[in-house]
């Protein structure tokens, strides 16, 4: 697995750097899917460089990609191993010339996610994790904050291209203002997670999709975080893969961020993931 890892950083550097070409292009192209979600040919040319490195290198293996296979199902009961890629997660940032973006990739096998890569390629950020073996930020080990009251927890979280459904997400919103120290919108779910590791942040909770928090979430464990919903689990959902109501945040937080978001998402949970920021 040390020799899969350094395969996914070396290839979360490479793509940063591709991405990195292309922000300073002085012309982006930009399209939207489904009308609303912002994707710029970056994101394209990042996912086919990922794409054709894995299957280059390990023919036999899956991938689910964002941008080119985002259909896989069920990526917990595949028999081969599953490459989970976010060739660009932050994309309005990277759009807009902001430096909060990064490449995430990870590998899921067994049933579990073994490691993860989270690459900021404008602040040379990576942070990764081997399962059971911790994590780290450049090299070095990472730890939570060890915030224990919600008073004072900074929390993250952030908000869907589709807003047709925000009422709850606004209680929430305003259940963590009254409750905790402040929020944050910074536009990574990925990042957002990984700052959370290294304790920049104290919780962060959203609906995403599996490629947003796949590397991050294990980086987020392996550095001490709890991890888990603060919902309930529709039957048969695995509770390492299942994507809507993620809440992560230091043990001490868990259970009272759980109970706060719980309740005051009582007139309604939104059933749809949404995408990266």
């Amino acid at each position: 697995m040390e020799d899969l890892l350094d395969f996914a950083c070396e290839l979360a550097r490479e793509t940063g750097g591709l991405i990195v070409d292309e922000q300073r292009q002085a012309e982006m192209t930009r399209e939207f899917k489904r009308g609303t979600e912002l994707v710029t040919e970056a994101d394209l040319k990042a996912d086919r460089l990922i794409c054709e490195r894995i299957r280059g290198k390990f023919p036999g293996h899956r991938i689910l990609s964002e941008e080119s296979s985002p259909d896989l199902a069920n990526v917990h009961l595949s028999p081969e191993p599953v490459w989970i890629v976010d060739p660009i997660d932050g994309t309005v940032n990277f759009a807009h010339g902001h430096r909060q973006s990064a490449v995430s990739i990870a590998l899921a096998s067994g049933g579990c996610i073994e490691l993860g890569a989270v690459y900021n390629p404008f602040t040379d950020e990576m942070f990764s994790a081997l399962r059971g073996q911790g994590a780290q930020l450049n090299g070095e080990s990472i730890k939570i904050s060890g915030e224990s009251e919600l008073s004072r927890a900074l929390i993250a979280t952030g908000f869907p291209y589709e807003k047709t459904a925000l009422a709850p997400l606004i209680q929430r919103l305003d259940a963590v203002l009254h409750n905790c120290a402040d929020i944050r919108r910074l536009g990574s779910a990925a990042l957002d997670i990984c700052w959370l590791a290294c304790g920049r942040l104290d919780g962060f909770y959203e609906t995403l999709s599996l490629w947003d928090f796949a590397a991050a979430g294990l980086i987020a464990r392996e550095a001490g975080a709890t991890y888990g919903h603060f919902s309930v689990l529709p039957p048969g959902a695995h509770p390492e893969f299942h994507n809507e109501n993620i809440l992560i945040a230091t043990p001490e937080l868990f259970e009272p961020l759980q109970k706060l978001l719980f309740e005051s998402s009582k007139l309604g949970i939104p059933s749809r993931p949404s995408s990266k920021a």
